[in-house]
Formats: C-alpha cells, sequence, structure tokens
C-alpha cells in the first residue's frame, strides 16, 4: 500500500453543498484523492440523519456505529461520505476467521538481498492508525469477543495501540477515523435473521460516541434508486413496474414485523429482482428466482399472495 501518512486534509467543504442537507457546518477534506479512497456513486442517495452523524465522525473524531437491517447501505453510507470528502478509507469485513494476528501483525519471512530474514509485518490496524484513514470494522457484530477486545483501547479518544510484539505504543493520527457497521448491536441473533451475529461486551459498545440507526428508504425514494440501478425501467412505464415491487417488498416487511415472515425483501433484494425482470422479462419468474426461492416452503404461498396483490 502507498505511505498516506504525510497526507492531511486541505480544505473544508459545505455540507449543504456537497450533501444537500440545510446545515451551515463545513466539513474537512482533502483535494488530491488517494487509491484508498472510494470511488463516487453517482446515484446514491444519503440519509440525512445519518449522513450527519458520519460526518460528525469526519469532523470532531466521533467513532460512529451505523446499525441497521440488512440491505440498507450501511458500509456503503460512510464510503460514499469518505468518496466525497476524498478521505482514505479501508473496509475490514469482521468475519469469524479474524484473527487477532490478522488485526495487529506477526512476524513474517521476507527476502532481504537474497537472504531470509523475520520481520514483523503491521497488521491492518496499526497501519490505519498512523495515517489520516477511515478504518471501518464491517459487520461489527460477527466479530469473535476475544478478537474484539484488540480494539477495545482504540475506541477510546486518543486512544493509544500497544504494539506488544515491538514494544512499541503508537499514537493514532490526527486524522485517523473509526467507524464500524453492525444489524444488531451486539445483541446477538435475536430474530433469527443474523446466524453468526455475537453478543458483544456492552463496556465495549459503550466506547462508541454515536450509535445511527440506517432504516429502509420511503417508498417513492426506494423507487428512485432502483431506477437509478437499471436505466432500462427509468421511464413511466417502468415507474410503475418499480413501484409494484416496493410494494411487494413492503408487504414482505410488514409480515415479518408481524411475525408472518422469517425473511423480508431489502432494497438490495428489489434491486436484484429490477436486474432479473432485465434478463427474463417477466417479473413473475424474475421474483421466483430472486426471493421466493430463498424463503421458506411454507411460506411461499403468503409470499406468492403478496405479488398477487401487487402485480394483479
Amino acid at each position: 500500500m502507498t505511505d498516506t501518512a504525510a497526507l492531511l486534509p486541505d480544505r473544508l467543504l459545505s455540507v449543504r453543498d456537497t450533501f444537500g442537507i440545510d446545515t451551515d457546518l463545513k466539513v474537512p477534506a482533502f483535494s488530491e484523492r488517494d487509491e484508498h479512497v472510494p470511488e463516487i456513486d453517482a446515484v446514491y442517495r444519503f440519509n440525512p440523519d445519518v449522513t450527519l452523524a458520519i460526518l460528525a465522525g469526519f469532523m470532531r473524531d466521533r467513532r460512529v456505529m451505523v446499525q441497521g437491517l440488512h440491505g440498507t447501505g450501511k458500509s456503503t453510507h460512510i464510503e460514499q461520505v469518505a468518496a466525497r470528502l476524498n478521505w482514505p478509507c479501508v473496509r475490514l469485513n469482521l468475519d469469524g476467521h479474524i484473527s487477532r494476528l490478522d488485526l495487529v501483525g506477526k512476524d513474517a519471512v521476507v527476502l532481504r538481498d537474497g537472504q531470509q530474514v523475520t520481520e514483523f509485518q503491521e497488521g491492518i490496524v496499526p497501519w490505519s492508525l498512523q495515517r489520516p484513514v477511515a478504518l471501518i470494522f464491517d459487520e461489527y457484530d460477527a466479530g469473535r469477543p476475544d478478537v474484539m477486545f484488540v480494539i477495545q483501547r482504540i475506541l477510546e479518544r486518543d486512544g493509544q495501540f500497544t504494539l506488544m510484539d515491538q514494544n512499541r505504543v503508537l499514537r493514532p493520527h490526527p486524522y485517523f477515523r473509526l467507524f464500524a457497521t453492525a444489524n444488531t448491536v451486539g445483541l446477538g441473533n435475536l430474530n433469527g435473521l443474523y446466524h453468526g451475529a455475537q453478543r458483544l461486551n456492552h463496556a465495549q459498545i459503550d466506547r462508541w460516541n454515536i450509535v445511527a440507526s440506517l432504516d429502509y428508504l420511503p417508498h417513492e425514494e426506494e423507487i428512485a434508486i432502483v431506477q437509478a440501478r437499471v436505466p432500462s425501467l427509468a421511464n413511466d412505464e417502468g415507474h410503475a413496474t418499480v413501484a409494484r415491487m416496493v410494494a411487494v417488498a413492503d408487504l414482505t416487511r410488514k409480515g415479518f414485523a408481524a411475525g408472518d415472515l422469517s425473511t423480508l425483501m431489502s432494497p438490495r433484494t428489489v434491486i436484484t429482482w429490477a436486474e432479473n425482470v432485465e434478463i427474463f422479462k417477466d417479473p413473475a419468474v424474475a421474483f421466483r428466482l430472486s426471493f421466493v426461492n430463498k424463503c421458506d416452503e411454507a411460506e411461499r404461498p403468503l409470499v406468492a399472495e403478496y405479488f398477487q396483490r401487487c402485480f394483479p
């Protein structure tokens, strides 16, 4: 990875002009794009409350966790804010195989002048900590509890990080930022949707300064996003079709909330359905392949009824 330690924010961006939110806040940003800056998604829709929470993280070095159901765009939301600020960003998926050595670093055999030597190679946490990088812990509640304690110290303001293997104490770069996304805020797999989610130590959850909740979008917003993702449906006829598709998704979400369904359609699934309509030219076939076949067999008649209500 290219060394970014010397980079510093060199301008202030208006939140009103950049994100369309009615506020006089200004946020630090970089003029130059680094290779770690995410690509800008021109059609991404920002949730104002969550955007302000994320911007607070960038402006005031707050530790921000974004919580919400799957498919709402939690990680993408942070990445798209970073993209518009030209802020280097590294996203780490905390799956069950991530170990302490992956986060902290380990000794590795490398070639130096034709000789094999053992050398300590930093993990992603110390590397990010020393640079103006937004580090995102994705699927935070899927991390193993024993591994999560590795990052507990850096969650505190000006939290230093001790590399015991090196007898070094690392001080965070003034523009290092830390974010996380989670489905359950460390409460575990309460509703059966998120197998593998862990119950996390509440002392650690308490160290997150801001917890923002990202819910599913309003009806018209979701239609606009699907049409932006699938340009062939970006016309009046396509709008009517997508409106019916979003209505089906709303019914599955209500059915899940009422306990009638064990799964629900996320915005990601609706976009996949729309893309499959492009391929198969039939909403019913695309719906079956995109969502129905993922459902419990006993629930499929109810899902089919939802479809019939919206596509008579």
